[in-house]
């Protein structure tokens, strides 16, 4: 069977060749492990892929030959190798050197193995005297050190100056914290957290989020009898503030039109204590057996999926809404703390997002009844996805205008839109917009 460390190999393959998402591919790598195996590859392959760039730096320094010149899962294996060294306490450099050059042999390219033993080997021997990252450029060095692109370095420095993105990327690099939120219709409060606390796991209330709480510990979520019964889903705090911000309430028929896996249309139907209705589209039809399954889970009767194309006109639904979601197709910058991959997707695929998002936001606003409401969302700080989307479909429809929203417990205040930032609020980064229909 194989281990850890295969697993992770197995799953940088993938991210490579497939351009598979690093949690996918760690899904099937880790199908058959037991859990510590599993946390093993979890470990290494998020820990490779949020430090490549600085791995690959020093590696280059250490490597007779030209780093980049090896062969791709040549230098998957000595990034793992590398990273146990620098990051893993726990590992024995030995063993990460040792386990590495095995992996090599198992691939059968035992010629490369003597390399690899060198490198790591030198890698442990000098890690307290690797090279500096240059300092010239702080754009470069930012990037080099936290292992970013430079393009989404330098927009990030534009956005926030130099000390707060430095503290944003550095925050992408650090284990996400998990939130719950609590299924009023199926647990009391205090029951739920007996349950969880039997389980093993350590709860802390959301500073600012009602019936949210972060967990840790207590091994895996679904195996434990409150998830199972329904008593709670995950959802990050950003997605659980923008279903706050739509100010539902119980009766309210809701449009989700790019849903999965069903966060927010499941958040929806609870703060409408399952009454009314919930239509959560997608484009994908595999996706809808999530959004369904998820809500079984949770027993709640008013979700109802459904295929559906957001681009797309159907006139059955015109006005026919009290509110409309729009959590839209975007680049994805704001979670690359959940998926480190993001940040090596190439920039050029990312131009053509804000007119995609345009299209549906505008099909969307036909479906909202007078006095209704339209919500915008992204999973991404960029202005281009966030601001410009929504002011130019303001100007667009003059039927719509931004409202301003309470969030319970954050005292910040905004004009109808607000950008939640992991450094600032411990969310991911996510952007909202609410909108009236006159």
């Amino acid at each position: 069977m194989a281990g850890g460390r295969e697993a992770a190999l197995e799953a940088l393959t993938a991210c490579r060749r497939l351009d598979a998402w690093s949690d996918s591919s760690l899904k099937t790598a880790c199908r058959d492990l037991n859990r510590r195996e599993a946390a093993m590859a979890s470990r290494l392959t998020y820990g490779v892929l949020q430090n490549r760039a600085l791995l690959d730096f020093y590696l280059n320094s250490l490597c007779s030959q030209n780093f980049d010149s090896l062969e791709p899962f040549i230098r998957d294996i000595l990034r793992l190798g590398a990273y146990q060294i620098l990051y893993m306490d726990r590992v024995p450099d030995s063993a990460a050197v040792d386990e590495s050059v095995e992996l090599v042999k198992r691939k059968k390219h035992r010629r490369a193995s003597a390399l690899v033993n060198a490198v790591l080997r030198r890698l442990s021997r000098e890690k307290e005297q690797l090279p500096e990252i240059p300092a010239g450029d702080q754009g470069e060095y930012l990037a080099l050190r936290y292992s970013h692109p430079v393009w989404l370095v330098r927009r990030l420095m534009e956005i926030l100056g130099k000390e707060e993105a430095e503290e944003y990327l550095r925050l992408d690099n650090e284990a996400v914290p998990t939130t719950i939120q609590r299924n009023p219709l199926r647990c009391g409060e205090e029951e739920l957290l007996e349950s969880l606390t039997a389980s093993g796991a350590v709860l802390t209330p959301h500073p600012w989020l009602p019936d949210c709480w972060r967990i840790a510990g207590g091994g895996s979520l679904e195996t434990m009898h409150a998830f199972r019964e329904g008593w709670f889903q995950v959802q990050d705090a950003a997605a659980r503030a923008a279903v706050l911000a739509a100010g539902l309430k119980p009766g309210d028929r809701v449009l989700d039109v790019c849903a999965a896996p069903g966060g927010k249309s499941f958040a929806a139907a609870m703060a409408m204590e399952d009454k009314g209705e919930v239509i959560a589209c997608d484009i994908h039809s595999h996706k809808l057996a999530l959004i369904e399954k998820g809500g079984e889970r949770l027993g709640l009767c008013c979700v109802h999926p459904l295929l559906a194309d957001g681009r797309k006109v159907r006139e059955d639904w015109l006005e026919g809404f009290d509110a409309v979601l729009c959590d839209v197709p975007c680049s994805g910058l704001g979670i690359i703390r959940k998926k480190p991959d993001i940040r090596y997707k190439d920039p050029v695929r990312l131009a053509g997002l804000p007119e995609v998002q345009s299209a549906i936001l505008d099909n969307a606003g036909r479906y909202v009844k007078s006095g209704g409401v339209l919500l915008y969302a992204t999973c991404t700080i960029l202005p281009e996805e966030n601001q410009a989307v929504t002011e130019a479909f303001l100007k667009r429809h003059e039927d719509f205008q931004k409202e301003r929203f309470p969030l319970p417990g954050l005292q910040e205040m905004n004009d109808g839109s607000l950008t939640l930032w992991p450094q600032r609020h411990d969310t991911d980064g996510f952007y909202v917009c609410k909108m009236r229909k006159r």
